[in-house]
Parts: structure tokens; sequence; C-alpha cells
């Protein structure tokens, strides 16, 4: 217990090897180098199988999108759409439906909204007929040519759409009662006339009269209101369109109705469609004029392009409207619209050829209204 000296047992080792200790060490790997050459670049290729088994296969390479985002053609079809006058008055070439009155034209609008959906599928359709060849007689080649393809367009799909979707999946129901001849009855005669509920078949989709009653009703009523609609702004002014407004809710200042706050409305919202289509259009041609190398740009830099041109359209356009109010606050406009006068720059007279467009419109009304008791 005492003891003041203790014996540890010493155990030698061999010096280290080299072979696990190198005295000099041939590569120093730092953070930033790697093991890899520097002109060794990993490729993976892919080719189309070529085999008799897989011949539908074979070019399936051909679907594979080459090259960056055409961001130039989006560019390109934005300033082309905008080019032609959606909604905007064009004064050449000038036609007979500039000549008439613009209150004949509303009420040929309202007509236009409510034949459609209260006549004949002849007559639906041959309405459609009747607006072609009138927006052929008077806009412009570069004009009619877009707004009927788009119209036609969005009224083809509605067509085949509500045709195939709002009867063409019937039901799958048993019927409770037990047939006719279970009970003693006779059959029902067939008809003799050649009647035929489904049209046609198109797979699991059928084509029935009650899908093409409904499609050609809201086919054609699209058709009808965007085109009137689009005859009726290119052939008319906004302060004519204004005041044929005007003329028609006067009566109602008398329940207390702010006509002339409503037609200021009207009239700048006309006078401001023309300025947006402008500023789209321009921006988009201002980017397309600086020939940017697309194919440089990574998908950030092209999504930042197009943020930054929507940006810039909804700049200027607020920029107008503040241009369009401080006009209006130098000439003594201070929110009350009744205390102010519109000038609306030229007045509207009844003639010769406002009452022909009434009495076809008068014509065209008993044709649609007969055309359900006669054409069945």
């Amino acid at each position: 217990m005492n003891c003041k000296h203790a014996t540890f047992i010493s155990v030698s080792f061999p010096p280290p090897s080299s072979v696990l200790f190198p005295k000099r060490t041939s590569v120093i790997l730092t953070p930033k180098q790697t093991l890899l050459a520097r002109n060794v670049r990993l490729r993976v290729r892919a080719s189309a199988s070529k085999g008799d088994g897989n011949a539908q296969a074979a070019n399936w390479s051909q679907w594979v999108p080459v090259g960056s985002f055409a961001a130039d053609k989006v560019f390109r079809l934005i300033a082309g759409a905008t080019a032609s006058p959606i909604g905007q008055f064009v004064a050449y070439p000038t036609t007979f439906l500039h000549s008439v009155d613009p209150r004949v034209k509303l009420v040929w609008l309202l007509a236009l909204v409510v034949l459609p959906a209260r006549s004949h599928i002849i007559m639906r359709f041959g309405l459609v007929i009747y607006l072609t060849l009138l927006s052929m007689w008077v806009l412009p080649r570069n004009a009619w040519t877009d707004q009927l393809g788009r119209v036609y367009l969005l009224s083809g799909l509605l067509f085949i759409t509500l045709g195939l979707g709002s009867d063409g999946v019937p039901a799958l129901v048993q019927l409770r009662t037990p047939p006719p001849a279970m009970m003693g009855l006779p059959n029902l005669p067939v008809s003799l006339s050649g009647y035929a509920y489904t049209i046609t078949k198109l797979g699991p989709l059928t084509f029935t009269r009650k899908g093409l009653s409904v499609a050609s009703t809201v086919a054609c009523l699209t058709f009808t209101v965007f085109q009137s609609a689009s005859l009726c702004l290119t052939t008319t002014t906004p302060e004519q369109l204004a005041f044929a407004l005007r003329w028609f809710m006067l009566p109602l200042r008398y329940i207390g109705v702010s006509v002339s706050e409503i037609v200021l409305t009207l009239l700048l919202s006309l006078r401001f469609i023309s300025l947006v289509f402008d500023e789209v259009r321009n921006i988009a041609l201002g980017i397309v004029s600086r020939r940017i190398n697309w194919k440089q740009l990574t998908v950030m830099e092209t999504i930042d392009i197009f943020f930054n041109y929507f940006r810039r359209i909804f700049k200027n356009i607020f920029s107008h409207a503040e241009q369009i109010s401080q006009a209006m606050i130098v000439r003594g406009f201070k929110g009350d619209s009744g205390s102010h006068k519109i000038y609306f720059l030229s007045e509207s007279s009844f003639g010769m050829v406002d009452a022909i467009c009434l009495l076809f419109l008068t014509v065209l009304i008993g044709a649609a209204l007969l055309s359900e008791y006669y054409l069945v």
C-alpha cells in the first residue's frame, strides 16, 4: 500500500511504412479541384431504335423539341394579332353602315342578341351567313379575315363541345315498368317520317337532336354577339355611340339614374381601347426589333423579359390614364358629370337608309317568329 514505484510494460512499434504514409505525395487536392480532367465532358446520346419489331417508335426523336423557347415568335404573334383593328373605328373604306344612325345600330344589336335564342336552327345559321357576308363587304380584307377566323374558331369549339357533351353520354338506367308485350299492350308504332333522335355516334359519344339544338344556339349566339358588336364599333365613332346610348337612357333620369356619368364612362372606355392595343403592339415590336438572341438566354431570363413586357404595358396604360385625368381637370372637370356638357361633335339624323334598315329588321323578326311554327 505504501509503494512509491510502479513498473509499466512498454511495447515498441516499427516505424510507419511508406505504403500507409508516403513521404512525398504525388497529388494534392484542393477544395476547388476534382479528379476529372478539364477537357473531359460527359455526354449522353440516345438514338431511336430501327428494329423491325419497334417500327413505330423509330421516329420518336422527331418529336423532341430542339432549340430554345421561341419567344421571338410569341412577340411576333402578339404584334400581328393587335395590328388589325379590334373594336376600333375604321373610317375607310366608307360604306352605307357608316351613314346609318347609331340608334338604329343599337336596335339591331339588341335584336341580334335575342333572335338566335328564339328562332329556328335555319334562321340561326342564316344570321351567321348574313353577318359573314356583311363583314366581308364592309370591313377591309386584313380586318375581316382576322376577326372572322377567330370568331369562327371559338364558335366551332363551342359547337363541338356542347354538341357532344350536352346529351352525348346517356345515363345507364333501367326501366322499372315491364315491356308492353308483357302487359298485353301493342308496341309503339315506328315513325313513318324517318325521325330519329340520335343523329350520329362517335365511339362512346352520341350526337343527338338535343345536342344539335343546344350547340347551334350557343355557337350562333356567340358569333352574332361578337361579330355584330365588332361591326358596330368599326363603323361608328365613340361619340356617336355615346349619343345613341344617351338618347335611349334619357327617360331614366326621372328615376335618379346618372345618365351623364354613364355616358362619360362609356366615351372614355371606347377612347381607351385603341390606346391599349397600340401599347401592346408597340412594346412587342420594340422587343422584336432589338434582335435578342434567345438561344443564349436561360429560362429565367426569358421569363423575366415577359414580366418586364407586361409591367411596361401596365405602366404605359396608367400613364395614359393619368394624362387623360389631368387634361379633364385642366378643363374644369370636378367629378360632377351633370354640370358639364359633353360635345358629340355631330348630331345624328334619321334618313331613308335608317328607315330601310328598320323595315328589314321588322321583316327579319317576323320571319324568326314564324320559323318556330312552320319550320319543324
